[in-house]
């Protein structure tokens, strides 16, 4: 999982409150047995004006040219500004992998869905929650200044805006550790990977017929 420290991002705004898990990647992309090419689905039924299914080329697709992340002043975006209840929905873990895929680092709301929020940590992806005013302030200058872009401090925990003012957030100490240093769950375990090969050895030394398969 890539390390997340200091971000500086182009912000994209999404004026939509309850943005649901289907919206952001719609229930026809999930049949991929793997965890990679979301991306380009990523509010699939918002940002092309065609329906759209698996494998499809993106470049004979019709871009929805109204859709705030088709606009070329938030090409290159990688932090989203959303409203409340951000994430809402099903509890597929594709939500945040679509994200991150798309380009996205963090996201700023003031609320997220709960199954969503946790998802989000565990898959690099940091989601911030702000007070509806501070998001509403920072609607209000996305769309009053083009380019307008958004420093995130994790180690601080603060969103510094243009105008260097600092916006703090809460994060709790695990996840904070685990964005710092670019661990998933699986790294988290493979920090003790000298245990688990002393275990496993004594445990074959102990139990040798363990390492021979059995053959009908």
């Amino acid at each position: 999982m890539q390390k997340f420290t200091l971000l500086k991002g182009l912000v994209a705004p999404m004026d939509r409150e309850n943005v649901d898990t289907d919206a952001i990647i719609p229930k026809q992309f999930l049949k991929s047995i793997r965890k990679t090419g979301f991306g380009q689905n990523l509010f699939d039924e918002w940002r092309y004006l065609d329906p759209g299914y698996p494998g499809q080329d993106p470049a004979s697709r019709r871009p929805n040219p109204d859709f705030v992340l088709n606009l070329p002043r938030y090409l290159g975006a990688s932090i989203l500004l959303a409203r409340k209840n951000f994430g809402c929905g099903s509890s597929r873990e594709h939500a945040p992998w679509a994200l991150d895929q798309f380009g996205f680092r963090a996201i700023v709301a003031p609320s997220y869905a709960d199954i969503f929020f946790n998802n989000s940590f565990k898959n690099g992806l940091l989601p911030i929650a702000l007070t509806e005013a501070q998001v509403a302030q920072l609607f209000d200058e996305a769309a009053a200044f083009p380019g307008y872009a958004l420093t995130i401090d994790l180690e601080r925990q603060v969103v510094v805006k243009p105008d260097g003012v600092e916006l703090g957030f809460d994060i709790q100490p695990f996840r904070k550790y685990c964005l710092l240093n670019g661990l998933d769950d699986i790294g988290l375990t493979l920090r003790h990977a000298n245990k688990i090969r002393a275990f496993e050895a004594e445990r074959l030394a102990q139990k040798p017929w363990l390492a021979h398969t059995l053959i009908a």
